[in-house]
C-alpha cells in the first residue's frame, strides 16, 4: 500500500497571551518574515506539499495577508477554524468561558481536512532546521500495525529556555529504544545562575532538572488514527472539566498521547532535534531570534528574502 504524503497542520489559533498582540504576526526577518515562514520554508525543503493553518475567523483576513497569501504559492494551502461552540452533541460552552478548549481541541477543528499521516507545530516556534526532515521521514515511513505508530521530535532542555522569564515544557521519559513512556507539563521552569530548576507550589520549593533533559514543544507526528481517539475522548474530557475547571479546564494534545500509551494502544518515537529552540515567550525574547535567523541566513541556511 503506497504511503500518503504526511501533511502539516499548524495551530495558529491560540493569541499570544504573554505577549500582547498577535505574536504570529511579528516580523522576525529581514523581509517582513515571521517566525512561521521560517517553519514552513524548512516544512516544505523536508518534502511537506501542503499545510492546514487552524486559525480564529476573527484573525482570517490578516493571517492571510501575513501568511497564507504568499504561502500558497509554494505549498496547497487549507484553513480550519478553531470554535468555542465546537463541540460534539448535548454540551454547550459554560457561561463567561472565553479560553479556547486546547491543542487537542485545535486538531479536531481540522479532522475533516486531515486524510493523510500528519505532523503538528506551534505557530509561534521556531524549531530549527532538522526536525521537519526527522518528522517527514518518519511519517513518510511507518504505519500503524499492532499499534498506532506515532511519534514526536524532543529538545534538550537547555536549547528551550529564555533568560526573560519561566516557560511551561512537556518533560519526556523515554526506554532504552527511545520510545515514550511519560510526558509531564512543568508549568513553571526557568534558568538561573546554577543551571535549569522547576517549581510546582509557585516558587516556594524549587527542584533542580538536568539542562540535557528531552522535552517536547508540541511537534508531534500522528497517523489520522489519533483524530478518531481525539474525537472519542473529548466528550469524556469535557464531562470532567464542566465540573472542575468550565472556564479554564483544556483538552491537550500530550494528555490523550499519555491515554493511548498507558492503553497500550499506541507508541510514540522520540527523535532528537540537536537545535536550538526560539520563541517569543516575552517581548524581550525578539532580539534574540531575530539575530540567530540573520546569522543562519548570513551562513547560507536561508535565503534573503525567504520566499524568492
Amino acid at each position: 500500500m503506497k504511503m500518503k504524503k504526511p501533511i502539516l497542520v499548524v495551530m495558529a489559533a491560540g493569541m499570544g497571551s504573554r505577549y500582547g498582540g498577535l505574536k504570529q504576526m511579528d516580523p522576525v526577518g529581514s523581509h517582513g518574515e515571521v517566525i512561521m515562514d521560517y517553519s514552513l520554508y524548512d516544512a516544505r525543503r523536508a518534502g511537506f506539499e501542503k499545510v492546514i493553518f487552524i486559525i480564529k475567523h476573527s484573525i482570517e483576513d490578516a493571517f492571510k495577508e501575513a501568511i497564507g497569501d504568499h504561502v500558497s504559492k509554494y505549498m496547497e494551502v487549507a484553513y480550519a477554524y478553531q470554535d468555542l461552540d465546537d463541540l460534539p452533541e448535548g454540551y454547550s460552552v459554560p457561561e463567561g468561558r472565553e479560553k479556547p478548549w486546547g491543542t487537542c481541541h485545535a486538531i479536531l477543528a481540522a479532522r475533516d481536512l486531515i486524510d493523510a499521516p500528519f505532523a503538528v507545530i506551534n505557530a509561534d516556534d521556531y524549531y530549527g532546521t532538522t526536525c521537519f526532515k526527522i518528522i517527514y521521514d518518519y511519517l513518510s515511513t511507518h504505519s500503524d500495525d499492532d499499534k498506532y505508530r506515532y511519534c514526536m521530535v524532543g529538545y534538550q532542555l537547555k536549547n528551550t529556555v529564555t533568560e526573560n522569564g519561566s516557560v511551561a515544557r512537556g518533560v519526556c521519559t523515554t526506554d532504552a529504544d527511545s520510545n515514550l513512556i511519560s510526558v509531564v507539563e512543568h508549568t513553571q521552569i526557568e534558568q538561573h545562575e546554577g543551571g535549569i530548576r522547576f517549581t510546582e507550589d509557585k516558587g516556594e520549593t524549587w527542584h533542580e532538572i538536568d539542562g540535557n533533559t528531552i522535552v517536547s514543544m508540541n511537534l508531534w507526528g500522528f497517523s489520522e488514527s489519533f483524530i478518531k481517539e481525539a474525537k472519542d475522548r473529548f466528550a469524556a474530557f469535557l464531562d470532567d472539566a464542566m465540573v472542575n475547571n468550565p472556564l479554564k479546564g483544556e483538552y491537550f494534545l500530550p494528555s490523550v498521547v499519555s491515554q493511548l500509551l498507558d492503553e497500550g494502544k499506541a507508541s510514540v518515537k522520540v527523535l532528537q532535534s540537536p537545535d536550538k529552540w526560539y520563541g517569543v515567550t516575552y517581548r524581550e525574547d525578539k532580539p534574540g531570534i531575530v539575530k540567530a535567523l540573520a546569522d543562519k541566513a548570513a551562513d547560507g541556511l536561508y535565503p534573503t528574502p525567504l520566499w524568492q
